[in-house]
């Protein structure tokens, strides 16, 4: 089971450190992890998605991450409406005669590109994996040279029910 993770923490040197060796020795696979300072200096928002293999190890997860020194708090985002997002770059190979082309090509996705150079350019795109990916594979084909993805960073949106409890009604 695919979960997402959200941990508040202090801004201390070795408190990353501490939550993956924590994982690691617990063997929970970590797919992503972003970490940013909130609008508060001295905490941090650590954000992580992690396969567990069910609910129980999940929550056990939570409850061992929730001890850890300068923790202060941990939420598992999975059954709630969220606002998620990933940044990826993508340096694409280019010719003049390809950058209008591409240019168009990345119009649809709210992509822009950041730099250009005589071979290539490099592209900005901010969305879910699937836009992401469906973006890289349209690419693929002028020749990636290459791709840095950030992980997903995640927050609850405002008041909402969770997902669990939004399938109960039906709009129709």
């Amino acid at each position: 089971m695919r979960r997402i993770i959200s941990a508040t923490v202090l801004n201390r040197s070795g408190v990353l450190n501490r939550l993956t060796g924590l994982l690691t020795k617990r063997q929970f696979n970590i797919e992503s992890i972003t970490v940013g300072q909130t609008d508060q200096k001295e905490i941090s928002k650590i954000t992580m998605v992690v396969h567990v293999a069910d609910d129980s190890k999940a929550e056990q997860l939570v409850k061992q991450l929730h001890k850890q020194i300068d923790v202060l708090k941990v939420n598992d985002l999975t059954e709630f409406a969220v606002v998620m997002r990933e940044l990826a770059l993508i340096k694409v190979m280019t010719v003049p005669e390809t950058r209008s082309e591409i240019k168009m090509l990345i119009e649809p996705f709210r992509a822009v590109v950041i730099d250009v150079s005589h071979e290539s350019i490099t592209i900005e795109v901010t969305g879910d994996a699937p836009k992401i990916e469906a973006l890289i594979e349209l690419l693929r084909p002028y020749g990636i040279k290459g791709v840095s993805r950030t992980g997903i960073t995640a927050m609850t949106r405002g008041s909402q029910k969770s997902v669990l409890e939004m399938n109960n009604y039906y709009i129709g």
